[in-house]
């Protein structure tokens, strides 16, 4: 029997999630964000509570394109750490990516061996056709200026990889 589940982030769940990725903010693993960027993104989440309703883990999957999605935010407490929280959590969000139809999968990470073992590769300097290109560099999001590895961007991405998973 599982210790845990998945299941769809609720409103009243942002602080917690918050409080979940403050020390990766603090580390700099991940960029912290607004109280208000979390309640605007809130159905874009999954979270992880354990058995005592503790969250233990979250992720969202952000559409960006017609074709493309960002797997974001994903964390997991220290805790629970390799104990397949993770795993979890991005077999849900590529449910869900799937679910949209989606075909293809972004992140932008530290963690390469977790994403690799999860079928993302680098992505060196692929990009989008042109036409595409000029559509999303109107966004506002820094998810997409990092997909598309815009200069504006590049002092939060130092070290970080830009991956890519095709979905089959």
């Amino acid at each position: 029997m599982r210790e845990f589940s998945v299941r769809r982030a609720r409103t009243t769940d942002v602080p917690r999630i918050q409080a979940l990725v403050a020390p990766l903010v603090q580390e700099r693993i991940l960029l912290g964000k607004e109280s208000v960027v979390f309640y605007e993104a809130v159905q874009e989440f999954r979270v992880v509570e354990d058995a005592d309703g503790a969250l233990i883990g979250c992720g969202a999957l952000h559409v960006m394109w017609e074709d493309l999605g960002e797997v974001r935010t994903l964390a997991v407490t220290t805790d629970w750490l390799g104990r397949g929280v993770g795993h979890a959590l991005m077999d849900r969000l590529v449910a869900d990516a799937r679910e949209l139809g989606l075909s293809r999968l972004f992140c932008l990470t530290f963690e390469v061996p977790f994403f690799a073992r999860h079928g993302f590769t680098d992505m060196g300097s692929e990009t989008v056709d042109a036409l595409v290109y000029a559509e999303l560099v109107r966004s506002h999001d820094e998810g997409v200026a990092e997909f598309l590895d815009l200069a504006r961007v590049k002092p939060n991405t130092l070290g970080n990889t830009r991956m890519v998973k095709r979905l089959v």
